[in-house]
């Protein structure tokens, strides 16, 4: 029903929540709410200013006076060390007020990160996966800090990342491979980061010796802007500052900055969905700007997401690019099935026929568990293959419907080679780096970063258009080296072949690859929302107000940025 219902501000509080009364009451000249309404920069400093006016300066020269600091010293002590807890993993931009279910996952973590270091716990193993997941590169130096203080603090501290500097900062690796899925699952080296930087056997190894690297794109390499631009005028989203920003068509784009500083704002809620109301009369509202300009160079703008390719076990890799429709068809041509009168749809799961009616094909029966959430078992009747016995009679070069979504990218590639249409579509799954997953492996077992790849390779498997424009937020989530590389090829196949690739990211990988950038800042929050730069990487990288800048002049090499110059 959330299309016939809106939400408006309670008209007595004024959606505060609070009575009047206590909004009364005020500490330095401001409310509770608007402390809360704070960023938690903006409230560090004002804890400052109420009782030494300066981090470093005498108790009682700030606001309030020594008496009323007798009484609120204590507490403005614990609120300042809590808030800068906060600021050590990289969450300055927050403000206080923000809702919980609007954080990402990673500013989640981190936020329980923070709480953990105010309990002065010892003898604890903290479990972390990713931590890193859209932190900017120069606030993972804190965060890293962060974890080697709990660490010092007397507990144990597991991280799972792809991350090169949390690698190098750790006491212990534990490398794993040598591939993934079935080519997986064995530990390639258990040692310290050096030892494992001289581990031929680890691949991750290779990448921190650099011996591998992803590879770069020189400036020569570097595509320059043809006259075709897409300009977004005067955009006012969040904390945009009235930004006008200019994006080069037939290139691809990286737009950069902290987090907080606006990226998201730009992109993905003015530029997309105003280009989707221009394009495909979507029914999205761009944030407030005053025009995009450029719209006639291209016809499509597609953005490519890390939401869900489904909500259900029917939902699967096979069914969202579209290859279950050609398996489906080449079973149905084989002589068994037309000598039996099957059609395509006798080998679908989600129709009656061909499926399990028992399990009426998901594979799994739901038990409700009323107030805990649901629970999937297999089910007895077919296995878990979906299908009923006499669907499974038929079989296409020994194997069954079930046998084929049972198969990997990798092993379908070698089992549909001769057809050419499936063969296609596979190879795009396998250029993504996705060559590991199964074919009918359930959507909702599927991270965001691979339910973002199997949509980039949907969109590669169809036929170039040259006038499309790509945005990807954050696509390297999730990724190995490795993987990075191979998912920076794709993105330049597209541009290749005429398209417009936008990709907002923190990687400095991606970023140095990147034909030009666009990078927001200086800070998050309140303090962000401008453009600070703008040109190619080697050009961002002589920028010293750019953070990303001091960031990737660190990541090139001298001679890098003097042949950019020259």
């Amino acid at each position: 029903y959330a299309s016939f219902m809106s939400e408006q501000a309670c008209a007595a509080c004024q959606g505060t929540r609070l009575c009047s009364q206590a909004r009364g009451v005020t500490i330095g000249g401001k409310t509770i709410t608007a402390v809360t309404a704070l960023s938690i920069g903006e409230a560090y400093a004002w804890t400052v200013a109420l009782s030494s006016g300066d981090e470093d300066g005498p108790a009682g020269a700030g606001v309030l006076g020594s008496e009323e600091l007798q009484i609120a010293g204590e507490v403005l002590k614990e609120i300042r060390e809590r808030l800068r807890f906060m600021l050590n993993v990289g969450l300055h931009y927050l403000t206080l007020d923000r809702p919980a279910p609007s954080l990402s996952g990673g500013e989640g973590q981190r936020i329980r990160l923070a709480s953990q270091l105010g309990c002065g716990l010892v003898g604890v193993l903290y479990i972390l996966d990713e931590p890193s997941i859209g932190l900017h590169a120069r606030d993972n130096r804190a965060l890293i800090d962060t974890l080697l203080r709990l660490r010092d603090m007397g507990n144990t501290v597991l991280v799972v990342e792809h991350d090169a500097d949390m690698m190098r900062s750790a006491d212990w690796l534990i490398d794993l491979g040598p591939g993934a899925g079935i080519l997986g699952g064995e530990v390639m080296a258990s040692a310290t980061p050096a030892d494992v930087a001289r581990d031929p056997h680890s691949l991750t190894g290779r990448y921190l010796s650099g011996e591998l690297s992803v590879a770069p794109r020189g400036a020569d390499a570097r595509r320059r802007p043809d006259g075709r631009w897409l300009r977004v005028v005067g955009a006012r989203m969040h904390n945009l500052k009235d930004v006008t920003a200019s994006i080069p068509l037939g290139v691809m784009t990286c737009v950069t900055g902290v987090s907080g500083s606006g990226k998201s704002s730009l992109i993905s809620q003015t530029l997309y969905p105003a280009l989707a109301r221009a394009y495909h009369h979507a029914e999205a509202t761009p944030g407030p700007h005053q025009a995009i300009e450029g719209i006639d160079y291209c016809d499509n703008i597609i953005n490519i997401t890390q939401d869900p390719i489904g909500r259900t076990p029917r939902s699967n890799p096979a069914t969202y690019v579209k290859l279950f429709d050609e398996i489906r068809q080449l079973f149905a041509s084989t002589p068994e099935a037309r000598a039996r009168g099957y059609k395509p749809d006798r080998f679908s799961f989600n129709v009656k026929g061909g499926r399990c009616e028992s399990c009426q094909g998901h594979g799994q029966k739901r038990i409700e568990m009323h107030f805990l959430a649901d629970v999937w078992i297999t089910c007895k009747e077919c296995n878990g293959s979906r299908f009923n016995k006499e669907t499974l009679t038929v079989s296409y070069k020994g194997k069954t419907i079930a046998d084929v979504l049972d198969l990997d990218v990798r092993e379908a590639l070698t089992f549909f080679a001769n057809v050419p249409r499936m063969e296609r579509m596979l190879q795009t799954l396998y250029d993504v780096g996705l060559d590991y997953i199964k074919l009918g492996q359930s959507a909702t077992t599927l991270s965001g970063g691979e339910a973002q790849r199997i949509k980039l390779a949907k969109e590669l498997s169809h036929p170039a258009t040259g006038r499309t424009i790509y945005i990807l937020d954050e696509p390297t989530t999730g990724l190995h080296f490795a993987d990075i590389d191979r998912l920076l090829d794709v993105l330049h196949r597209l541009v290749d072949a005429g398209n417009t690739v936008i990709v907002v990211e923190h990687n400095l990988d991606v970023i140095r690859s990147a034909d030009w950038l666009l990078d927001l800042g200086p800070e998050g929050g309140q303090k962000g929302g401008y453009l600070i730069a703008e040109g190619s990487p080697e050009d961002v990288a002589e920028i010293a107000e750019s953070a990303t800048g001091q960031c990737l002049a660190a990541h090139f090499s001298d001679s890098e940025l003097v042949s950019a110059a020259s």
